[in-house]
């Protein structure tokens, strides 16, 4: 069982960066893989990115590619996201979720999820 929960959203002008956080509960947090998804309103969830357990491997949708950096740290039973250049259509709830198959893309491959944290650019 893996608890996950989302810190670090907030409002920031187009252009500007914010960091997320997710904080995982428990001690094999190191054996999952983890990802970000977002959902705007209206839409369906989607994927952003996605990072191996041992942190060697990443993989991210083409819309956030060079832009958005996610990176884990075992020690802290953390997983992090670092958007750069943020753009309003980044506007979204952003949710991390964890998974025991590996990077994956698919909703339906993450086992746990966190309760998401609001990131809203301004133009």
């Amino acid at each position: 069982q893996v608890q996950l929960v989302e810190s670090g959203g907030g409002l920031v002008q187009a252009g500007g960066s914010l960091g997320l956080s997710c904080a995982a509960s428990g001690r094999t947090f190191s054996s999952y893989a983890m990802g970000w998804f977002r959902q705007a309103p209206g839409k369906e969830r989607e994927f952003v990115a996605a990072i191996s357990w041992s942190g060697k491997n990443t993989y991210y949708a083409d819309s956030v590619k060079g832009r958005f950096t996610i990176s884990r740290d075992n020690a802290k039973n953390t997983v992090y996201l670092q958007m750069n250049s943020l753009k309003p259509e980044d506007t979204a709830v952003y949710y991390c979720a964890a998974n025991s198959a590996g990077v994956r893309t698919k909703r339906a491959a993450y086992d746990y999820w966190g309760q998401g944290t609001q990131v809203t650019v301004s133009a």
